[in-house]
């Protein structure tokens, strides 16, 4: 499936903003993604932007460590949550070192 359908058959595409470490595969600060979960969301990032998911998802399929992903300006912890179209989503690359 191209595109997220939520229950009502209206595409879910929202607006996700990628951290500095990521515009390389973007080109763009702000993108458009559809899907009903992140998961989806990230899945539709890496089928037009092939490389990206991985950069924020391990091998068994969790968030990165230095990644961190904002969801309405709250930080979520599970990539199965789901989203509504009028969600702003952030991908964040968290600092360390002293």
């Amino acid at each position: 499936m191209d595109c997220a359908r939520a229950t009502t058959g209206i595409i879910i595409s929202m607006k996700v903003l990628i951290p500095s470490p990521l515009y390389s595969y973007t080109k763009e600060r702000e993108v458009d993604a559809a899907g009903a979960t992140l998961a989806e969301v990230l899945a539709d990032l890496d089928r037009r932007y092939p490389g990206l998911r991985f950069r924020v998802i391990d091998e068994q399929d969790r968030m990165r460590p230095h990644m961190r992903f904002f969801v309405n300006g709250e930080q979520e912890f599970d990539i199965h949550r789901a989203l509504q179209s009028t969600d702003a989503i952030v991908i964040v690359q968290a600092l360390s070192g002293g």
